[in-house]
């Protein structure tokens, strides 16, 4: 399936339309349950920042938030400035932020544990993460394919790698981290597709240092 999918033209019709669509949506739920999701006012890193139009969404709804970014995957354009990093080690001294937000990044790493460590090494008051449950039927090959059809092309990694519930808050353990709130109920999608994809396929939960 790899070498078809290198091959397959992203900007065909179909594609560019149906990202089209998600990614306005998208941008425009996620930005709301962040504003949300973040307790207070502060300087904020979003890992894995991609083009940056989140980011500016969300500090257009909060004013109090200042958002830096920065990424693994050099964007052509993007709405802020991004720092590079090597996907392992954060540029950024310990407690250098108030806040870190990890939007659909950690299925796209190998260990989300790893990253989770980094964000709250920086992070003084917590992390944000959006992600995705593996839970109920068939919850693996949807994730899969919408991960599929919302990157083809954009040359980030995709190990597809989903995480049931059990297993977040093993990772979450493991970081040192603690869910103090969690919304399952985002709404990205519109019915009848919301009726496959979202189900409770998504998350943001608002994580806090975990005491010793």
């Amino acid at each position: 399936m790899g070498n078809w999918v290198a091959k397959f033209d992203r900007r065909s019709w179909f594609l560019n339309d149906f990202n089209s669509w998600y990614y306005n949506r998208r941008i425009w739920v996620l930005s709301r349950r962040l504003a949300k999701a973040i307790p207070g006012r502060g300087r904020v890193l979003d890992v894995g920042c991609g083009d940056g139009l989140l980011a500016t969404a969300l500090m257009r709804i909060r004013p109090d938030l200042k958002i830096e970014g920065v990424d693994v995957v050099p964007r052509l354009k993007s709405m802020m400035p991004v720092a590079l990093y090597d996907g392992v080690t954060l540029p950024f001294e310990d407690k250098s932020f108030d806040y870190v937000t990890i939007v659909d990044v950690l299925h796209h790493t190998n260990d989300p544990a790893v990253v989770l460590a980094e964000a709250a090494r920086v992070a003084r008051q917590g992390v944000i993460v959006k992600d995705h449950l593996r839970e109920g039927v068939l919850a693996q090959a949807t994730l899969s394919f919408m991960d599929w059809v919302g990157n083809i092309g954009d040359g980030v990694p995709m190990p597809y790698n989903f995480l049931s519930r059990s297993e977040w808050q093993g990772a979450f353990f493991k970081a040192k981290l603690q869910s103090v709130e969690t919304d399952e109920k985002l709404g990205i999608y519109l019915p009848p597709v919301s009726w496959i994809c979202d189900r409770n396929l998504h998350f943001v939960s608002f994580l806090a240092p975990r005491a010793a």
